[in-house]
């Protein structure tokens, strides 16, 4: 080895030593926790929004299959309009409420064919070389004999899929059949060519491919569930915020209406349809072939603890803030009582009789529930204490989560805050969308709260890098690490912090309304953004104790541009350390473990970083700013680390039995 060079880097080495006594150690008292981190703080919360269910998670590729749509052929158009009758749509309210219209395709002798044209959902995902399943709930008129020619296009109109299916029933029923695709194309389109004589009626026409999660038929979309199932999430909140309270109340969240057979399912509109100016999406709609069964099942593939969201009888107030009288709201309290019983009863019970023939004879262990999602002010409260009276006279164990309302502080927000306080509720759901310097500023949001009071679940959270509502929000790097500073203070205070997630989960390139979210996709790909990096490393690195991390004797709440947390995992026998660099500057780190057993040699470094503040993951490039892992070396019970700039760090550094 040259001389010249080992001689510098001795004195890089030495340079770096020296620098490293001289900075103020950072003591973590490994040996004195603080309090327990529960098993479910870091989770999911999932809403129907930008394209979340339909087009998203349920890999469903057909829309409208049902023709319940407000326009029954949205989605449909038809293809060879040359014949004297066409397509039918007719109604059966009165015989169906649940799923009342079908469609009735006529061709008169002498003519030819006739076809329909289902879009998807901005397209339809295809992949070469997958069998994509094709079913159809039908029945053939007297004397009709069409059959049914299937195929699937590109935007030239090329076919990449075909097969022929014949109904032959004359009642309703089930017809299926499956065939491979040819070719690769994210904005596909099925084609319906009807060829014969006669009447054919026909309802629920569905599309899935092959590879849905755990390969279930009618299932989920596997990639979407996977990135949730490697969050490894402590809980699911479902089915959402706002739509549980639905813009009225004619169009809350039933969940009654999403269990047992979904051409039984009864669809509505979805609210976030037209909400926004910026992102009309009028076909926006909830078919509930994702419903409370396969958000339970769901949450059980993962690994969370399931957490449902019941309204509480009050439309969101946003828009027409509804309610139901004091005196009518005992359906309501029901709901939330049969729920219960649909989650953790008895096969032979009313409810969980109706789980069992779903396939899921064994209780799904629910403990907790949700009553409301953000709403506010007095007419709330006397809701919720109708609820809480009645759940917990029949099943004590449950947690109740209630709310705060909308905003992290304000008038209605301390009203709230007294007034649950003064009923012990159980925990509560505080929400906050704001901009990165509020996140940084908020790391100490929890520091003075009462140990001894309700807990608190952080339900939503999103640092905006314009400003709420806009269009122009970015996932960018300032953002997530503004986010990673704020959970450093959620997992230091875990006494009081019990629950939190990200908010919204996911959005669809093409089919979004809101930003930003954690998860985007289209019809083929999807990525994590820097968010989710941010969230996937708390989770995946939570520990089950508090540990104090003090610098000259406080927490690391922003001194010198740090923020700290840090933890003792007692399954792993691991002391997990979490820090935040906001500077746009290199810092030396010196971690002192007082107190803390022999250690290894060698632990692990895992760097979440970017220099550039508006970076941002993308279809193309998804991941631009992901971790890297580096080996740590040990030498004592110091630790001595170049944090860079603007990075998130987390230290994993495992003690000798």
């Amino acid at each position: 080895m040259d001389l010249k060079f080992t001689s510098l880097v001795a004195g890089l080495l030495l340079s770096f030593s020296t620098i490293a006594q001289q900075v103020q150690p950072i003591v973590v008292k490994v040996n004195q926790p603080i309090s327990s981190i529960q098993p479910t703080m870091w989770g999911i919360f999932f809403e129907d929004i930008n394209l979340a269910a339909d087009g998203g998670i349920y890999a469903e590729l057909v829309k409208n299959r049902s023709f319940e749509f407000f326009k029954p052929l949205m989605g449909w158009r038809i293809l060879k309009p040359d014949t004297t009758l066409g397509v039918l749509i007719i109604n059966q309210s009165k015989t169906n409420p649940a799923n009342p219209r079908f469609a009735r395709i006529t061709i008169a002798d002498g003519e030819k064919s006739f076809g329909l044209s289902n879009e998807g959902f901005r397209g339809m995902g295809i992949k070469k070389g997958m069998t994509y399943h094709f079913s159809v709930l039908a029945r053939q008129l007297e004397g009709s004999t069409l059959k049914m020619r299937l195929e699937l296009v590109n935007p030239k109109g090329e076919v990449i899929g075909t097969a022929n299916l014949t109904p032959e029933s004359k009642e309703w029923k089930k017809c299926k059949v499956s065939f491979p695709a040819t070719a690769t194309e994210p904005k596909g389109k099925l084609n319906i060519w009807f060829e014969g004589k006669g009447s054919l009626d026909l309802d629920m026409i569905s599309l899935f491919p092959d590879d849905t999660w755990k390969n279930r038929p009618g299932g989920l979309r596997a990639d979407l569930v996977q990135l949730l199932a490697d969050l490894k999430p402590g809980f699911l909140r479902f089915p959402g915020g706002c739509i549980v309270e639905g813009r009225e109340l004619e169009n809350r969240y039933q969940w009654k209406k999403t269990v047992g057979n979904v051409e039984d399912r009864h669809l509505i509109v979805n609210r976030w349809n037209t909400e926004f100016t910026h992102r009309q999406t009028p076909d926006y709609f909830q078919s509930f072939g994702l419903g409370f069964f396969e958000y339970f099942q769901m949450a059980e593939d993962i690994g969370a603890e399931p957490l449902p969201v019941l309204s509480c009888g009050m439309a969101c107030q946003f828009n027409t803030a509804e309610v139901v009288p004091m005196d009518q709201l005992d359906p309501y309290v029901q709901d939330a009582l049969d729920l219960i019983e649909f989650a953790n009863g008895t096969a032979d019970s009313k409810w969980g009789k109706v789980r069992s023939q779903m396939g899921h004879a064994a209780p799904f262990n629910l403990k907790m529930i949700g009553v409301g999602n953000e709403q506010w002010g007095q007419q709330y409260i006397e809701r919720y204490e109708a609820f809480a009276k009645v759940i917990k006279s029949k099943y004590p164990e449950i947690k109740i989560v209630t709310g705060t309302g909308p905003s992290p502080d304000g008038k209605f927000f301390d009203y709230a805050a007294k007034e649950l306080k003064r009923l012990n509720v159980d925990i509560v759901d505080e929400h906050y969308y704001a901009n990165p310097e509020w996140f940084f500023q908020n790391a100490t949001r929890y520091d003075n709260y009462d140990r001894n009071s309700y807990k608190i679940f952080a339900g939503e959270y999103a640092a905006q890098s314009k400003f709420t509502c806009s269009p122009d929000n970015q996932n960018n790097w300032k953002c997530a690490l503004a986010e990673a500073a704020f959970m450093t203070g959620l997992e230091r205070n875990a006494a009081v912090v019990n629950l939190c997630s990200y908010a919204p989960l996911f959005a669809h390139v093409d089919g979004w309304q809101w930003k930003p979210d954690l998860i985007w996709f289209d019809n083929l790909k999807s990525f994590g953004t820097t968010n989710y990096y941010v969230q996937k490393l708390f989770s995946n690195n939570k520990g089950t104790q508090v540990l104090p991390m003090l610098l000259e004797n406080k927490p690391l709440t922003g001194q010198n541009g740090l923020y700290a947390s840090a933890a003792f995992d007692q399954n792993s026998n691991e002391i997990i350390l979490k820090l935040v660099n906001s500077t746009g500057k290199e810092q030396i780190a010196k971690v002192v473990l007082d107190g803390a057993k022999k250690l290894v040699t060698k632990g692990e470094i895992i760097v979440l970083k970017s220099e550039n503040p508006d970076k941002i993951n993308s279809l193309e490039q998804p991941t631009l700013v992901s971790p890297v892992e580096q080996e740590l070396i040990i030498k004592g019970k110091t630790v001595n680390q170049v944090l860079a700039p603007s990075s998130f760090t987390i230290f994993r550094i495992k003690q000798i039995k």
